[in-house]
């Protein structure tokens, strides 16, 4: 089963491949062996996910095409 690790942005930072056994606990130990942080601080800054599940979240995320345009705007105005 493939993991991945997202950051606060919800941002794939990492993946792994691993044995379906292992769950998202041991994946979660993997990755902050990899990261070397505690727990409370690793929670902080990353969250760990099925990509499947990722996949259907960001899938189910609106789009704010507003926001992508009006900074375009933003940057266009400025001279």
């Amino acid at each position: 089963m493939k993991y991945v690790l997202v950051d606060n942005r919800d941002n794939i930072n990492t993946s792994v491949e691993l044995g379906s056994n292992v769950g998202i606990s041991g994946a979660r130990t993997y990755f902050m062996g990899i990261k070397k942080l505690d727990p409370k601080e690793f929670d902080k800054l990353w969250k760990v996910m099925i990509e499947d599940e990722y996949v259907v979240k960001q899938a189910k995320k609106p789009i704010k095409w507003w926001i992508e345009d009006k900074e375009i705007t933003d940057s266009e105005l400025k001279f």
